[in-house]
């Protein structure tokens, strides 16, 4: 058992630290900026809540994050009050925000300074997978630092990979976006494609969800897809907040992304459309109208 803080909890933070309380058997202190849902937190798996990231921080031998974005994070590492202030020398921060590689940086080597080790760790798997406790998560930081995670991490997870120094975590999170977002356009076309022609959506489907076209997407995601659905998984405004931290760091390092690009710009008018918490395979409503 573990001493661990949680800050952040969100949909995906709320579960999260709940794996680490009631599958991990950890000792959970949580902080969340709303404290009504650290209340809640605390009535539904025990431990405690702090009344600053800095508290939750003190004494802890991990402390995890989980928030919105560059700003959120600085806000909860950094000022006054943040999580850095109270953590011990020796201890380990883990940090699961999808954010830009520059704040990874400059927050493990604020770490270093202070005698205690970062992670960036970025996760995949959704809302889903934080409640089933399934998600993957792609690291960025030192190997002792990771292994010594590694086991409170897989409360919640299925799959932990440690992918390069500091910052290599979020770099790989922009991998997967950038995937996800050239699948899904694809499959909202083919789909259209299918049904304009006349086609039984969900025999094609079952023949080539068996060969080279096969995704995840495509299997989680075809039906709803078809049935005007999108009341659930990753919205639209995520999507394109991850969008833009893939764009800015590709104008850096002169990476060439003309599909995610384009896409970006239709999750753009899907927003238009009413659709800022719509999941992201709602791509296929802009084809339908």
């Amino acid at each position: 058992m573990a001493k661990v803080a949680f800050i952040g909890l969100g949909v995906m933070g709320f579960p999260m630290a709940g794996h680490l309380a009631r599958k991990g058997g950890h000792d959970v202190t949580v902080y969340n900026r709303t404290a009504e849902k650290a209340e809640r937190w605390v009535a539904e798996f025990g431990g405690r809540r702090a009344a600053t990231p800095a508290e939750a921080a003190a004494g802890r031998d991990f402390v995890f994050s989980c928030v919105g974005n560059d700003d959120d994070l600085r806000s909860v590492t950094l000022a006054e009050g943040g999580a850095f202030a109270g953590m011990r020398p020796g201890a380990t921060f883990v940090d699961h925000t999808t954010a830009s590689a520059t704040i990874a940086r400059e927050l493990a080597a604020a770490a270093a300074e202070r005698g205690f080790g970062f992670l960036d760790a970025p996760v995949s798997g959704g809302q889903a997978g934080a409640e089933n406790g399934v998600l993957t998560v792609m690291a960025g930081g030192e190997g002792e630092v990771f292994e010594a995670a590694r086991p409170v991490i897989a409360c919640y997870a299925r799959m932990i990979g440690l992918m390069g120094p500091a910052g290599a975590g979020q770099l790989t999170k922009m991998v997967n976006q950038i995937a996800i977002a050239g699948l899904v356009q694809g499959l909202s076309e083919a789909l259209h494609f299918a049904g304009r022609s006349g086609l039984d959506v969900e025999k094609v489907v079952g023949v080539i969800s068996k060969g080279a076209a096969q995704s995840w997407q495509m299997e989680n995601r075809w039906q709803t897809m078809v049935e005007d659905r999108f009341d659930h998984g990753f919205a639209v405004d995520w999507m394109r907040k991850d969008l833009a931290i893939c764009l800015d760091e590709a104008r850096r390092n002169g990476a060439t992304l003309p599909v995610t690009a384009l896409v970006d710009q239709f999750y753009a008018e899907v927003q238009k459309m009413g659709g800022r918490r719509w999941d992201t395979s709602s791509l296929i409503k802009r084809l339908a109208r």
